[in-house]
């Protein structure tokens, strides 16, 4: 329906070069002159609604996404698979598309946690420590990327706070001093949680 058509059929069509990258329904069009992307733009409604799909309208739009360079220092991001794209200086200088966590992915990643320690705040420390290990790896796993420490530790310092949070729920007694955390006092010292790591290298 895409894929397809868009090898065999637009791109001979077109004035520059263009590429199509797709997972499952998400997907971005890349190309270099604005007069395709238009095009392309105005005939995939028609496309899709062959098959009886329609577009999203609030993801659909066109991104002036190039470069920077120049007078044309700025450019706009797209979100796709729950990265931000955009673009950004390397170690060496160079512009690179660089990647984060999207702003709505990290906080439903963290609503998440939260509502799991609320629930199981009352289970023994040492199942909930490895349960937020695994949680906490498969995050990592998925979003540890190069270029997205940052998000990577907003979200393992957000998991620490709603962890200490809800075990502070567990007594009567006054909240737990955060500088205590480590915490000693609620026999976590031997449970640390993961600490943010890049998985996934690209050059």
């Amino acid at each position: 329906m895409l894929d397809v058509w868009f090898e065999e059929e637009v791109k001979p069509r077109l004035i520059g070069q263009a590429e199509l990258i797709r997972f499952a329904d998400d997907y971005v069009i890349l190309f270099t002159d604005k007069r395709d992307a238009l095009r392309v733009q105005e005939v995939l409604p028609k496309r899709f609604g062959k098959y009886g799909l329609t577009l999203h309208d609030e993801k659909t739009r066109l991104v002036d996404f190039h470069r920077p360079s120049g007078s044309r220092r700025h450019s706009e991001t797209f979100v796709l698979l729950g990265f931000t794209h955009y673009w950004g200086k390397s170690r060496k200088g160079n512009w690179v598309v660089q990647r984060k966590t999207a702003q709505k992915k990290l906080k439903t990643a963290v609503l998440k946690v939260y509502k799991w320690c609320r629930v199981h705040r009352h289970d023994p420390v040492k199942e909930q420590w490895r349960a937020l290990c695994r949680k906490v790896q498969g995050h990592y796993g998925f979003y540890g990327i190069t270029f997205n420490m940052r998000s990577l530790n907003r979200y393992y310092e957000q998991v620490k706070r709603a962890w200490r949070k809800w075990l502070n729920r567990r007594s009567r007694n006054k909240d737990m001093p955060w500088d205590r955390f480590n915490p000693a006092s609620a026999g976590l010292e031997r449970y640390p949680l993961p600490r943010p790591r890049i998985v996934h290298t690209f050059v």
